[in-house]
């Protein structure tokens, strides 16, 4: 039974817990699930997903919501914290036979009142465009699965892009299609575009110009997500492998790696200001990496089992500056930050691109993300100035590092795209949760992503797997896979057309692209709730709520401070035993 306070027991559901901000509280009656709230039974199906879509209409409730259940599709109006769920009236239903919904997308660019482009990836291979308001369906692309005949883990619309989409398989391969071209009646030819360290890029070779326009081949095993940076310039992607690569996506060039401390790696976001790359997996940690040092500079060790999802919370990162005077943005900004809708464009990153070009104002930014994992656990992290920058003394120092080894930025850095912080001190947060070691040189960067206009979201997507574990240790306990085995074994069906250079897990660790554990500042959660019964596979941040979803098929909404009262009367049920309540 869910109960609203602490409890001592470990399988007691939690509905409400409080951060510096405040209170944030379950509401019951904005949860969305199937019509007939009955849990879904979920062995072996594919993890629920959630995307989200603002058509701006002049109704006041332009929120649209889609989620899949096992093979079950539903599209609702998103009412939040205002109103109840009304699920007796989904705006549409789809049911598959012979193949499952997987992961979903919407055109933000293209999406109107009357027409919203939905893309959808199945279990088989194939990816369907759909309208879910004129219950149309415009295309199916790789029906025939002569592109690729295994399941999508990801698909994406390009920023910025009406018609270019992206589909990540877990054969380890990603596909660049175009709603405008065929994918043709043969299986398609390529030919070598380019080559790199574990990645290989292809054109599509035929008369007439048809899908895929580009393959990509990455890493080993399955690419199991991958996420566009906020201006739209670059690519992150966590593989099977363990391994992070980050690409320059016009230019196909590989920026910078990662490798996880143990097994895979199964979820990827960046930060607002697009300086940040959080993932996680199958270590049970969330890693930190530094996109301009190219460097892992912190890790979170809070959940007791897999990571499935990691996203950054735009309305709660902060910047603060010492002398509000000369602050450069406009009272708008403020308005933006609690009106701005789902694209994310809000007053925070504003403030963050004007920091990362006045390095002489003493400033002080704090980066919020949450996960979600396996062990039906919500956490909330902050990254502190202690941990961005740590030039200054630090009142703890961990003992046993070797900090100058593993995290010395690459040969060959300019100092122009990491800021300082300046010659202020950070002032205290009223809880820390970092356990900082002895304080780092840092140097420049390689160069990060432009600093302007930042319009795209954070992605957050899903694990896929069902297992627990109990030691969150030692790599000799884990109970599902142990390391490369498992990794080795999902490769079978990988074209040999990557160079490779598998990396060996003891030569790795304890270089930058996987330091040891006290060679990096480990964080504390500042918040670590069990919020649901099933493994948890949603996170999304929205400007009034937080929205999370479990493998049952219930969809949450968590109110922010402030905002659980503004819900009106129910007039329905509420859930059954077994949900959160």
């Amino acid at each position: 039974m869910a109960t609203e306070g602490g409890g001592k027991e470990m399988n007691e559901i939690k509905t409400q817990f409080t951060t510096r901000e405040g209170l944030y509280k379950l509401l019951p009656h904005s949860e969305y699930s199937r019509p007939n709230r009955v849990p879904f039974n979920s062995q072996g199906s594919n993890p629920v997903r959630v995307s989200f879509v603002n058509l701006n209409d002049q109704s006041g409730n332009g929120d649209r919501l889609c989620f899949n259940v096992g093979r079950e599709l539903y599209f609702y109006i998103y009412k939040g914290v205002r109103k109840a769920a009304d699920l007796s009236k989904p705006i549409d239903k789809r049911i598959y036979k012979g193949t499952q919904p997987t992961c979903h997308d919407f055109n933000h660019l293209t999406a109107t009142a009357e027409s919203v482009s939905l893309l959808v990836g199945f279990s088989a291979g194939q990816v369907q465009l759909i309208d879910p308001i004129k219950k149309e369906t415009s295309k199916l692309f790789n029906e025939e699965r002569l592109i690729d005949k295994s399941r999508v883990t990801c698909v994406k619309w390009v920023p910025g892009s009406e018609s270019l989409f992206l589909v990540a398989h877990s054969s380890g391969n990603m596909y660049l299609y175009n709603v405008e071209h065929t994918c043709g009646t043969t299986a398609p030819h390529y030919q070598l575009l380019k080559q790199g360290e574990s990645f290989a890029v292809h054109t599509c070779k035929s008369k007439s110009t048809r899908n895929p326009l580009l393959k990509w081949t990455v890493g080993e095993g399955a690419l199991n997500e991958f996420a566009f940076s906020p201006d739209g310039k670059f690519l992150a992607c966590v593989s099977q492998d363990g391994f992070l690569r980050v690409f320059n996506f016009d230019s196909v060039e590989l920026h910078g790696t990662m490798k996880s401390y143990f097994g895979g790696l199964l979820c990827v976001c960046w930060s607002p200001d697009g300086k940040y790359i959080v993932t996680g997996g199958e270590d049970d940690l969330v890693t930190v990496w530094s996109f301009g040092d190219c460097r892992v500079i912190a890790r979170g060790h809070g959940h007791k089992s897999w990571v499935s999802v990691v996203a950054f919370d735009p309305y709660t990162t902060s910047v603060e500056e010492s002398d509000p005077m000369e602050f450069s943005g406009s009272d708008e900004d403020f308005q933006d930050l609690l009106h701005f809708g789902r694209d994310r464009a809000n007053s925070t990153q504003s403030r963050l691109s004007k920091r990362n070009s006045t390095e002489s104002r003493p400033v002080s930014v704090t980066y919020r993300f949450g996960s979600v994992g396996q062990d039906t656990q919500l956490c909330l992290w902050d990254l502190t100035e202690d941990i961005l920058f740590p030039h200054q003394p630090l009142s703890r120092a961990r003992t046993h590092t070797n900090v100058m080894n593993a995290t010395s930025p690459p040969a060959g850095s300019t100092g122009n795209s990491v800021p300082t912080p300046g010659s202020a001190a950070p002032p205290p947060l009223p809880r820390s949760n970092s356990l900082p070691h002895a304080a780092v040189s840092s140097a420049g960067s390689k160069g990060s992503v432009a600093d302007g206009a930042i319009a795209a979201g954070v992605s957050k997507f899903a694990t896929l797997s069902l297992h627990d574990r109990k030691d969150r240790h030692h790599e000799k306990d884990h109970k599902r896979n142990h390391s490369m085995g498992h990794i080795s074994s999902k490769s079978s069906d990988k074209l040999n057309l990557v160079t490779k250079s598998r990396a060996d897990p003891a030569k790795t660790l304890g270089t930058p692209l996987c330091p040891r554990m006290e060679d990096v500042p480990l964080l504390e959660p500042l918040v670590c709730k069990k919020i649901a019964h099933e493994r948890l596979t949603v996170l999304v941040f929205l400007a009034d709520c937080v929205v999370t979803a479990c493998q049952e098929g219930f969809v949450c909404t968590w109110g922010r401070p402030g905002e659980a009262g503004l819900l009106s009367a129910p007039n329905q049920a509420t859930s059954p035993g077994g949900t959160v309540v």
